[in-house]
């Protein structure tokens, strides 16, 4: 089994994917946004080439949990997707402050600012996959 993490944004899609025994989180790639039908055809050619059978997708959420207008556009994207991928599992998870993390980690890292621009959603979803990992193993 191998869990595909989705960090969902108007510009970009970051992606990343579990080992097969759910234990780590790795960047996959960005999916620069173009069209609804590109940015499936990616989405499938990465289910395909990895195994995936769930899809772990980053619910942005207010610092008070409350949802906001940006959850409404990332579960009105995860409809569309269902229709896309139905044998497919869909799995929320909290991404709040996931790019934060993924910034500061890239800052500590001392990668550039145009290098961070390019990886950044990735980072963040390789944040938000590792966390739901995490929450697998302690349950």
């Amino acid at each position: 089994m191998r869990i595909l993490a989705l960090d969902v944004g108007d510009k970009t899609i970051g992606l990343a994917i579990s080992d097969e025994l759910l234990c780590t989180a790795q960047g996959v790639d960005v999916i620069r946004r173009s069209s609804w039908i590109k940015d499936v055809v990616q989405l499938k050619d990465v289910i395909e080439q990895h195994g995936v059978n769930r899809l772990l997708i980053g619910m942005p959420r207010n610092m008070d949990g409350s949802y906001g207008p940006r959850s409404e556009i990332v579960k009105k994207f995860v409809d569309k997707l269902r229709t896309e991928f139905p044998e497919q599992e869909f799995v929320f998870w909290d991404e709040r402050l996931s790019t934060v993390a993924a910034q500061k980690n890239l800052i500590a890292a001392d990668v550039s600012r145009a290098k961070r621009r390019k990886v950044i959603d990735k980072m963040a979803a390789v944040f938000i996959l590792q966390g739901y990992l995490d929450s697998l193993r302690r349950s």
